[in-house]
């Protein structure tokens, strides 16, 4: 507790004092929304405990399309605000990240459901809302542009735009990384059993048996952030509509690191990606439903991807090709909207005063967390008397700080020859300029200790363990990584009797 802090508090929150931590604030969610409040609060001083009942990024942040754009199909709705901010972010976060984000071209075919000339000045408008930009701008489908054309059915016309990719799992744990090294607690493992305000203080119980104060609380627990206000006591003026989007993974549907955009015939659209080498990423869904429990792919959404992709692609797909999945739901402002695909993407920040601050998160993208962590930061300087600045706008991510990642990879080449071509790019993207500290020591294939499969080996299961808060092999096997799609059942169960020895 930093000097001064408890000047001004009642007798009934000091004697809370004498039997509990306190910190400035207490943060609910370890998602892309949490870590990202997390992070900025701990750039500007502020003392930060962050508590997730389960995993960093184990529900909806770990669930996403995983793209960094501005939301090309955001412009039918008219949310121009939305898309110039988000691509704002994009270009912030293709520097801040460049090993776990790097940009994409999507290819958009003109198939006639929306008229050429819309297409075109939608994206005439994407282009110039981005401002300045080191992405390439759009373009026509070109007849040099080969592989592009390859895959499809029909070839006849379409356009070429850019976006980027992003490990959003990553993007969570990085957030969660640099918070803790500017002194910030992250408690995984550990939920919120109740909170209630005394005086100038929130008191809180949790799951571990914790008392911990805060002078602010921020709600930021995702789907679950209107259940959350009810246990709090908490009326919120703003509502949540639960939408379930859902991927499917299969073999590979075509050659080339470009995507595509497909339209559909109940005009959403539907994304194919390029996943893990190997693979192609198919989504999204857009499902109403009535719990964040929900989160599981139906039959009739993996049907739906399927023929979506299958109206474009020469290689067709069957649902018994799917490799793997995720469902994740999205916690949606209220705007109103009769459909699901229409609903707002924004983001609202609802702040209750009536007592020690509780600040709540509804909505929002990967794409603009850093933004909201800056605005929610605005928003609490007030309450808690603090000054308000950027601190993140031009700050790398850990592991961030490498410039050119082609010139990166090649010195992670250099000097730990032994990788190999595939693994070297994996682990140079997973861990950037921190994979000097994992292998300081290790000269040889050997030192990397035991391997699990895939190139995966004992030194990066210790680093997850002891670095980046994984308590179970999923969160080495799917989220800290994606190797586990790549592992046989009986490496996965060998990995499994390993983590628990």
């Amino acid at each position: 507790m930093r000097a001064g802090m408890i000047l001004g508090v009642d007798r009934a929150a000091a004697r809370f004092y004498r039997t509990a931590v306190t910190y400035d604030l207490l943060i609910i969610g370890g998602g892309i929304n949490g870590t990202a409040i997390a992070r900025e609060a701990a750039l500007l001083g502020l003392t930060v405990m962050l508590v997730e009942r389960d995993d960093l990024a184990s529900h909806t942040s770990s669930a996403s399309t995983k793209l960094i754009h501005g939301g090309l199909r955001y412009l039918e709705y008219y949310e121009f605000k939305l898309v110039a901010e988000a691509l704002r972010e994009r270009e912030r976060l293709v520097k801040a990240a460049p090993h776990i984000i790097h940009p994409m071209q999507f290819v958009l075919p003109h198939d006639g459901l929306r008229p050429w000339w819309m297409l075109r000045a939608g994206l005439v408008l994407y282009d110039m809302l981005g401002g300045r930009m080191s992405l390439p701008r759009s373009r026509g489908l070109r007849r040099g542009d080969v592989a592009m054309r390859a895959p499809l059915k029909s070839t006849r016309r379409g356009f070429v735009y850019s976006d980027a990719w992003v490990d959003d799992s990553r993007l969570t744990l990085l957030n969660a990384l640099d918070a803790a090294a500017n002194g910030a607690e992250i408690a995984t493992g550990t939920a919120l059993v109740s909170a209630r305000r005394e005086g100038a203080l929130w008191q809180a119980s949790l799951s571990d048996g914790q008392q911990v104060a805060a002078r602010a609380l921020v709600n930021a627990a995702g789907p679950w952030v209107a259940q959350m206000l009810g246990r709090l006591g908490v009326n919120a003026r703003s509502g949540v509509r639960l939408i379930k989007g859902s991927h499917i993974v299969v073999p590979r549907l075509f050659d080339g690191d470009h995507a595509y955009i497909l339209q559909q015939p109940d005009r959403r659209i539907v994304f194919a990606i390029p996943y893990e080498r190997d693979f192609t990423e198919i989504g999204t869904t857009d499902v109403p439903v009535d719990a964040p429990e929900d989160a599981r792919i139906d039959h009739d959404e993996i049907a739906y991807l399927c023929a979506a992709v299958n109206r474009h692609f020469t290689r067709q797909t069957a649902p018994a090709d799917v490799v793997s999945s995720w469902s994740g739901v999205r916690p949606l402002y209220d705007d109103g909207a009769s459909e699901a695909r229409q609903v707002t993407r924004d983001y609202v920040l609802e702040l209750d005063t009536l007592g020690p601050a509780l600040l709540s998160v509804f909505g929002g993208k990967i794409t603009t967390a850093r933004h909201l962590a800056e605005e929610a930061l605005g928003k609490l300087a007030r309450p808690l008397g603090f000054a308000a600045r950027p601190v993140t706008r031009s700050r790398p991510f850990p592991g961030g700080d490498i410039g050119d990642f082609a010139a990166f990879l090649a010195d992670v080449r250099a000097r730990w020859p032994f990788l190999g071509a595939a693994r070297s790019e994996r682990m140079a993207r997973a861990y950037g300029t921190m994979l000097h500290e994992m292998l300081r020591s290790i000269d040889s294939a050997e030192a990397l200790g035991r391997d699990f499969g895939a190139g995966f080996t004992e030194v990066e299961a210790r680093w997850m363990q002891t670095r980046e808060w994984a308590r179970s092999p999923e969160d080495a096997l799917m989220r800290r990584s994606k190797i586990g799609l790549k592992l046989t059942e009986a490496e996965r169960a060998a990995f499994a009797t390993w983590w628990a020895a």
